[in-house]
């Protein structure tokens, strides 16, 4: 078995590390343009415990969440990113719009999410808290977010074609 996994094989990744003593630690996300932000989260979020599980919202999810511009990059891609990051344990796609079902299944030892969240809003953390596990926060590293980076890029990219433009014009002109 591979860090990318289904549900089905979370469960019993849960399971064993339930037997072996081991702390779960369990954050979701898009992670659609991997930056600062969300490595200093996940890196965070695998200090807390034995194991980091990363629940990524799927395509479709990432639509209904960010719009129909949105993701930049497949599921698939993402994934192996993510999997590819030595603090990640495990990946598992999710559908839906909130890791609820994953959380409902998981129920880690511990919840993380980035600090642009309110933590009494934080989905799951009543399923954690209820069985003992704790929630964290990690403290958002400012302007390092996709939204940004993609904003970046276009006005960047529009700067560069407004130049290219006024070039060709002023060669044209010869």
């Amino acid at each position: 078995m591979g860090k990318i996994v289904n549900l089905n094989q979370l469960s019993r990744i849960r399971k064993k590390a339930k037997k072996d003593r081991q702390k779960v630690v369990f954050t979701n996300g898009c992670f659609d343009i991997l930056h600062r932000g969300h490595i200093e989260c996940l890196k965070k979020a695998k200090s807390l415990g034995d194991l980091l599980i990363v629940g990524l919202n799927s395509d479709s999810s990432v639509k209904k969440i960010k719009g129909d511009k949105r993701p930049i990059n497949p599921q698939e891609d993402r994934a192996e990113i993510l999997a590819s990051l030595e603090v990640v344990d495990y990946v598992c796609i999710f559908e839906e719009e909130t890791p609820q079902k994953i959380i409902n299944v998981l129920i880690p030892d511990v919840l993380v999410k980035g600090g642009d969240y309110k933590k009494k809003k934080i989905v799951g953390k009543e399923v954690v808290e209820s069985h003992g596990g704790r929630v964290f926060t990690v403290k958002e590293i400012r302007a390092k977010s996709t939204k940004n980076i993609i904003k970046r890029i276009l006005a960047r990219h529009r700067k560069s074609s407004i130049q290219m433009k006024s070039q060709k014009n002023c060669w044209g002109r010869t």
